[in-house]
């Protein structure tokens, strides 16, 4: 018999804007969401993981954001299990992402680092935990990044026609549901339209686009970050805050001089766009169902409506919370790794084989 089990995903992305906690029930063919919370992130913890991406690390300051991360997730959990009044034994397990500190998956030494001790959130919730889920796909020659798509196949390969579905957070995904599941990071999402907005406004995100709004299109700034390397790059690719960051963004303005704040908002809004519909371009795609923080965007939507990205959806018109999904995903591959199963993401990462992802505690 086909039962259906409850599972709680935990995501925090590299916006560091929240931890979004997702109750979802699980059977083999359907994942839905009975609960979701977002709980905000402590302002100097964020300044802690900023300084540390930024910056020399020592290992005893690594291994005290490790458990300064593993607390938060844990408080996050418990405070989301007494508002709901759940239940903890009818939880199979929690499916914690942690937060992604440097991914580096090119190279001689590829590998990727997320923070949250998972021993402390099992012992201090008492429900079995499933982290560390990037680095098997890693040892298996993938990128281990970006996992999205292949939850995104579970959730709309009914739909007829040919979809892609766009993930914006800090970083931009992509997934193109044909004949063979294709994914990507397209580059940065909202991580430099927030960097600069923090720098120059004080304020942590640009709300609606509204500073992009007001600004003009520095057409000679927009074709140099544009012409980086990893735009160019053909997937299997994926990035990270260790790239697209506020050095990037410094070392292309140094190139200028004189630009008003809102022309580099601006700017930066047309980066994310021009990417995404750079990579969609071709594709054949009849509908874009977005998802993610930058969704709520309503000027970047307009101006990828204007790019002729195709025909562009909100993951709520199918009946999936675009602010839960990312969360979903990972109580779904806490499911997977609970039954055994492996997740075939070769298309998708450039794995050489399928993996169990997710190593299990408590």
């Amino acid at each position: 018999m086909n039962k259906k089990e409850l599972y709680i995903g935990v995501m925090s992305g590299t916006s560091l804007d929240g931890v979004d906690i997702a109750l979802c029930e699980i059977d083999s063919s359907t994942c839905s969401l009975t609960h979701y919370n977002e709980y905000p992130f402590p302002t100097q913890l964020k300044e802690s993981i900023l300084n540390a991406i930024s910056t020399p690390l020592t290992l005893q300051s690594m291994g005290e954001l490790d458990h300064k991360l593993g607390a938060l997730f844990a408080e996050c959990i418990n405070e989301f299990i007494l508002t709901h009044k759940l239940n903890t034994q009818s939880i199979n397990a929690i499916g914690l992402h942690g937060q992604t500190l440097w991914h580096a998956p090119d190279g001689g030494t590829p590998f990727s680092m997320q923070l949250g001790d998972a021993n402390i959130v099992a012992s201090r919730t008492a429900i079995q935990t499933i982290a560390d889920f990037r680095r098997m796909d890693i040892a298996n020659g993938g990128q281990g990044a970006p996992f999205a798509p292949a939850f995104h196949k579970f959730l709309f390969a009914h739909l007829e026609e040919k979809v892609a579905v766009l993930n914006i957070g800090g970083m931009a995904n992509i997934t193109i549901l044909d004949e063979e599941v294709l994914g990507w990071d397209s580059g940065c999402g909202n991580v430099l339209l927030d960097y600069w907005m923090s720098q120059t406004q004080l304020k942590p995100y640009d709300k609606d686009g509204e500073f992009a709004c007001i600004g003009t299109i520095h057409k000679e700034l927009l074709a140099l970050m544009l012409s980086d390397a990893y735009f160019k790059k053909e997937a299997p690719k994926s990035t990270g805050r260790e790239y697209f960051n506020g050095h990037w963004l410094e070392e292309k303005l140094s190139s200028f001089s004189n630009i008003s704040e809102q022309d580099v908002q601006r700017t930066l809004l047309e980066l994310t766009a021009k990417s995404i519909s750079n990579d969609l371009i071709n594709r054949d795609t009849k509908k874009l169902v977005v998802c993610g923080g930058g969704a709520k965007n309503i000027f970047l939507m307009q101006r990828l409506k204007e790019l002729g990205c195709c025909k562009i959806k909100s993951s709520d018109d199918f009946g999936v919370n675009s602010n839960a999904l990312e969360a979903m995903a990972f109580a779904w591959f806490a499911y997977k790794r609970s039954h055994g199963e492996v997740v075939n993401l070769c298309s998708i990462t450039g794995a050489k084989k399928p993996s169990q992802l997710g190593a299990i505690y408590g």
